[in-house]
């Protein structure tokens, strides 16, 4: 299916089961720029009936005229590329007249909204009393995450008619692997900490190139990889300023409200404020230790794709050094404390590893929820749990090679803290996973074990 497809196989069938319905059907698809919902309605379009239509940010006016044109052309309909629509109303009556299944997918769509906030009402109206009773498969797409996640809410006039919605999220660490099939498993955590999932991002990096070759491609003035962040959010933030403030003091490693107050220097209600935004826009998250309720106060932030992650890390505070063209210092920047850096990159990959491993049931037991535990100056990089069952796999991941001291070392401290969670009731088991690990043994994993998941997951996948 090519790469920008890698892993799309589940939305692509969820797609595809609808269509085969006899009804209309009307689909939201959102999700962050650049993840890959346009190639998506695109390779769901290429064998069917239906047209794509790209909303612009101008006016009502221009962009039904764009549609008319399009639709025009589609049924040689010579009549309203002469006459385009005026209005949605006249909009929704063309397509509410057409007796076919006809998939109709229209981008880009808080565009229209901004432009014309009654849209969702009119859509309402049409959906209810006319478009309904069709063979209309209709698709809304969109990028602004909190507007799309508005109009799909209780308040919205068209909440309760969509009959499906995908939120299109990145790849996973595993999936990255076959954008990079030469890669060793090393240089694909480096490849995902620095551009996390998003396809777009992905297809930047040439695997014919070492890491640093692509990473002196990606510090240029001219590469899309050091404009897109700055275009991103600028696009979705009303006062980007401040909340690039916060997210470099997420970035830096302040991931309590008290720690990003004192980087930022900024009033601790506002700095609430702007982080509820930026969880909106689901560029940060909450995390709270896994024994605690989602009330708890220990609540510690992070920046959800890591393309933004080393943005903000080495790029955002750096950019004077691209934009000076002395790219190879800022490099040299990286590349010193890269280690240190991938040290949560691997942390996260890890997670995603055994989130593998307890799909196949390969673990002592199956776990129900997993995450971190930390108290004070405490933590545990990864604690599995079974609440039912009662059992917990507490796992200490490192980004280094642990020769049989240091494997025995790091067991006695796990073992040591798990008595400090609370779980004293629970059976318990004690795992770690490193970059090289010798010897190896039960519960011990490395970078070698993730070929074999790979392999698995991709045959599964694509059989």
């Amino acid at each position: 299916m090519g790469k920008l497809f890698i892993n799309r196989i589940d939305e692509i069938k969820l797609l595809e089961d609808r269509y085969r319905s006899s009804k209309a059907e009307f689909v939201v698809i959102y999700g962050r720029r650049r993840v890959g919902k346009t190639a998506l309605i695109l390779k769901f379009l290429e064998d069917k009936e239906g047209i794509y239509l790209l909303a612009r940010e101008t006016s009502d006016i221009e962009n039904l005229k764009r549609f008319s044109q399009k639709i025009a052309e589609h049924f040689e309909d010579y009549f309203l590329l002469r006459n385009p629509f005026r209005n949605w109303d006249a909009f929704f009556e063309y397509l509410a007249k057409i007796d076919e299944r006809f998939i109709v997918a229209i981008d880009e769509f808080p565009y229209l909204v901004k432009a014309n906030p009654a849209l969702p009402s009119i859509l309402q109206e049409y959906w209810d009393t006319k478009l309904s009773n069709t063979k209309l498969f209709l698709i809304i797409c969109g990028s602004a995450v909190s507007m799309m996640e508005k109009l799909l809410g209780y308040k919205s006039p068209i909440y309760g008619r969509r009959t499906a919605q995908l939120k299109l999220k990145p790849l996973g660490f595993f999936q990255v692997r076959e954008f990079f099939p030469s890669y060793d498993w090393e240089d694909l955590v480096k490849v995902y900490g620095i551009l996390g999932g998003n396809p777009a991002y992905l297809l930047e990096f040439d695997e014919r190139f070492s890491i640093e070759q692509n990473l002196m491609r990606y510090l240029r003035v001219d590469s899309i990889l050091y404009q897109d962040a700055l275009f991103i959010l600028r696009e979705e933030l009303e006062d980007p300023r401040n909340y690039f403030a916060i997210i470099e003091a997420i970035a830096k490693g302040r991931n309590t409200l008290s720690e990003i107050v004192n980087e930022t220097g900024l009033d601790r209600g506002l700095v609430g404020k702007y982080l509820s935004v930026l969880r909106e826009l689901d560029i940060v998250r909450r995390e709270i230790p896994i024994t605690e309720s989602y009330k708890s106060r220990k609540g510690r932030y992070f920046i959800n794709d890591f393309y933004f992650n080393f943005w903000f890390r080495f790029i955002y505070p750096n950019a004077d050094l691209i934009e000076s063209g002395s790219s190879e210092l800022l490099l040299e920047i990286v590349l010193r404390e890269f280690d240190q850096y991938l040290g949560s990159v691997f942390e996260e990959v890890a997670r995603q590893f055994l989130i593998e491993l307890n799909k196949r049931e390969t673990l002592p037991f199956k776990f129900t929820k997993i995450g971190r535990w930390w108290h004070k100056d405490k933590e545990i990089d990864l604690v599995a749990l079974n609440e039912k069952e009662k059992k917990a796999l507490f796992v200490e991941v490192k980004w280094s090679t642990l020769g049989e001291k240091d494997l025995k070392r790091i067991l006695k401290n796990l073992d040591r803290i798990a008595k400090l969670t609370g779980l004293d009731d629970y059976e318990k088991y004690f795992g770690i996973i490193g970059k090289r690990v010798s010897p190896k043994g039960n519960l011990l994993w490395d970078l070698k074990d993730f070929s074999r998941i790979f392999l698995i997951e991709y045959n599964e996948r694509y059989d």
